[in-house]
């Protein structure tokens, strides 16, 4: 029997491969399997299958949410999460590394620090490649979940408020966001220190693609006109200079002073360092959380059709 397939993406590396019928294709299976990644339903969808997991970079919530998505669905998972246990730390080479988890494995996820590694590693394997974050560049699966817990707390996407905020220069998950977000003709306000403004490449790409939106550096300015706040710690990783890291650190700070009374949503990739208080943990507010919990779902949406 000739099995159609509606997904058209062969790997998942970058939000902007993406059309918008893929965006909301993929939020939609996420919805109906949300009752398996509750554990209310089961699945044998991805039985017998296995996903590699190579994450050369440190990750908690986006390496366990993969985990638990494979298995939801019935498969299984191998791989390592740190280079320094793996054969790199003897001189691999990440080609080498590549192939050999492509004769184990039904797929592969892929997180590394260096932009690009990603895109490089589906070029020389034969099964699905998915970014789980590369450098400063993209985290594709992110986006997708942190559009699905916009969805679900608006029942839209479409004509939303949206304000990224913090390390919009390195953070890799607004970087994939803006994109998503534009398509979708959400209005955004970027709200960061001069010197971690988002790159001139997502702006000019935004510009060029007419989405619309404007910079602030202060949070004042836009905290009665949004929807959602979407705040990023300042990655201390990326910063060439500690001396300049420590000059910007803690530039934003959200409790519940600021936005008692306000119309609006508190969203984190995570993990958070200084950004959130937490006295909104405990609020109607807080949604990161959540989001991080539909992490599962979007990747066993994802899972289930690239595989």
């Amino acid at each position: 029997m000739r099995v159609v397939k509606i997904f058209n993406l062969n790997n998942v590396i970058s939000i902007k491969d993406f059309q918008k019928k893929d965006i909301n294709f993929i939020l939609d299976e996420a919805e109906n399997l949300e009752r398996v990644a509750r554990s209310e339903e089961r699945s044998d969808e991805l039985a017998g299958k296995v996903l590699g997991m190579m994450f050369f970079e440190p990750s908690t919530r986006t390496r366990l949410s993969f985990e638990t998505a494979i298995k939801r669905l019935g498969g299984n998972s191998v791989g390592f999460a740190g280079s320094n246990i793996s054969s790199v730390s003897k001189g691999e080479n990440i080609a080498d590394t590549s192939k050999m988890f492509e004769a184990y494995s039904d797929a592969l996820v892929i997180r590394h620090d260096l932009e690009g590694v990603a895109r490089f590693i589906a070029d020389i394997v034969d099964v699905p490649v998915i970014n789980a974050g590369d450098g400063a560049g993209q985290h594709p699966t992110q986006t997708l979940l942190d559009l699905y817990t916009m969805k679900r707390e608006f029942d839209k996407i479409n004509g939303l408020n949206v304000a990224l905020i913090g390390d919009l220069k390195y953070g890799r998950t607004v970087h994939s966001l803006a994109y998503a977000l534009g398509m979708f003709g959400v209005e955004m306000s970027f709200v960061s220190p001069n010197e971690l403004r988002m790159s001139n490449e997502v702006r000019h790409d935004l510009k060029k693609n007419k989405f619309k939106f404007h910079e602030t550096n202060n949070l004042r300015d836009i905290i009665d006109d949004v929807d959602v706040l979407y705040v990023t710690r300042i990655q201390k990783e990326r910063f060439p200079d500690e001396e300049e890291y420590s000059k910007i650190k803690g530039a934003y700070f959200i409790d519940l002073d600021l936005i008692n009374g306000k119309d609006l949503i508190v969203m984190h990739p995570l993990p958070r360092v200084d950004e959130i208080s937490h006295d909104v943990d405990n609020t109607k507010y807080n949604k990161y959380f959540k989001q991080a919990f539909y992490g599962v779902p979007i990747r066993m949406a994802i899972l289930k059709n690239i595989i």
